[in-house]
């Protein structure tokens, strides 16, 4: 059996002080690795879905959801706005307007909804993590099994806003297929009353 590892080489990037956060260090990924001393079988070869990443949920000091490797295939509102490349705009699920304002529990059921029923990539949903304020799907491609890790953070303290972090596995590029994915989720959640902060 072909035996592996896997290395990934880590940056500390200083955040300046922004609206929603204080100066702060969180892991830059430079890049992620998978070494094969050896490939013997053509299971090895085709095995594309990736191992999933050690970073993901939300970092502890300061809390938020990781930032994106250096590649072009990761959006996060962790993000500093002037990465355009990987920034992402905060949602509001209970927006200043909207008629029937609802739970945090409410909100998790309707992105829940939102994300099961929307697949604009053709990649499949599959929740595998869910706790009062995280939720985390895998999104697999149903021909070549690329899979990509998406997390939606609802902070508790900072009012209605929900972070989200979208990011492919492998790859130095995906085609904007994780803004796509994004914009199409929010989309949908515009028409229950959701918002958001910018338009990616």
């Amino acid at each position: 059996m072909a035996s592996s590892f896997s290395f990934c080489t880590l940056k500390f990037r200083t955040k300046p002080n922004d609206s929603r956060s204080s100066a702060s260090s969180l892991p830059r990924i430079l890049f992620c690795h998978n070494l094969h001393d050896d490939i013997h079988t053509p299971t090895d070869q085709i095995n594309r879905s990736g191992k999933k990443p050690d970073y993901l949920g939300v970092q502890k000091n300061p809390p938020a959801l990781a930032l994106c490797p250096v590649t072009r295939n990761c959006v996060s509102t962790s993000e500093n706005i002037s990465d355009r490349t990987h920034y992402a705009p905060l949602w509001n699920y209970n927006p200043e307007g909207r008629k029937n304002p609802v739970s945090r529990e409410e909100a998790m059921e309707e992105l829940i909804d939102v994300i099961e029923s929307t697949t604009p990539d053709k990649f499949t949903p599959r929740i595998v993590e869910r706790k009062e304020d995280y939720i985390h799907v895998e999104y697999q491609s149903s021909i070549l099994g690329f899979v990509h890790d998406v997390e939606f953070w609802f902070p508790l303290g900072k009012g209605s806003t929900v972070e989200y972090r979208s990011a492919s596995r492998l790859g130095n590029f995906d085609f904007d297929v994780n803004k796509k994915r994004i914009k199409a989720l929010r989309q949908e959640l515009e028409k229950k009353g959701w918002e958001s902060e910018d338009i990616i």
